[in-house]
């Protein structure tokens, strides 16, 4: 029995785009043999601003000590911001009609430059506020930590008071879902892009 549901973000309810910030930071003079993606969240520089270690300014410095010239503070968080693209109506349509049935949560790692860009994109998409489509929002430089940490799923549990059994997480990235399983909550793994074709299946609606 789902009682609660659990969504990641990127890749499941937002649109990304990793390239557009890859070829942002190219332009701005990053050694494109030197970039192997953003998401590789084992170096310090992504890492620390994601838990909430450095602050936005600090990320900034760090990523301007790794460019050619002096890039401004505008173009650094463009470039970092590119890669976040839109949220589709119909996951969102979808997930006002689940709040009817089921609790939704959030849990995503992310960083305080993303979150307050997509909340600008989804408010000028739709014209209220993201998080209030959840009864909580969980964002791992808010918490301290990040998936697949599993004191990023334990937190959540434990602030939100929900039972393992009766949550379902899902998450595009199987490492994420494999750590949620560990914990006894229900995973649904899926592929960026999928969620009106998997999660209705998964809920058998």
């Amino acid at each position: 029995m789902v009682e609660n549901i659990l969504f990641d973000l990127g890749g499941v309810l937002l649109t990304l785009d990793m390239n557009k910030t890859a070829e942002a930071f190219i332009r701005l003079g990053w050694k494109e043999s030197e970039w192997s993606g953003i998401a590789q969240s084992g170096r310090p520089v992504f890492h620390n601003v994601e838990v909430g270690i450095d602050s936005p300014a600090v990320f900034r410095e760090n990523v301007r000590k790794m460019l050619p010239g002096n890039p401004s503070d505008a173009e650094i968080d463009y470039a970092w911001n590119a890669m976040l693209v839109d949220f589709p109506a119909g996951i969102i349509n979808y997930l006002v009609t689940l709040k009817a049935k089921y609790k939704l949560y959030l849990l995503s790692n992310t960083n305080e430059l993303h979150l307050g860009r997509f909340r600008e994109i989804f408010r000028n998409s739709y014209g209220y506020e993201f998080d209030s489509l959840f009864v909580k929002t969980y964002y791992s430089h808010e918490i301290g930590y990040r998936k697949p940490d599993m004191e990023a799923y334990s937190s959540v549990l434990e602030d939100a008071s929900l039972l393992p059994e009766r949550t379902v997480f899902v998450d595009d990235l199987k490492v994420n879902t494999e750590a949620a399983e560990l914990l006894g909550m229900q995973v649904l793994h899926i592929e960026a892009g999928t969620l009106l074709q998997r999660l209705p299946a998964y809920l058998k609606e």
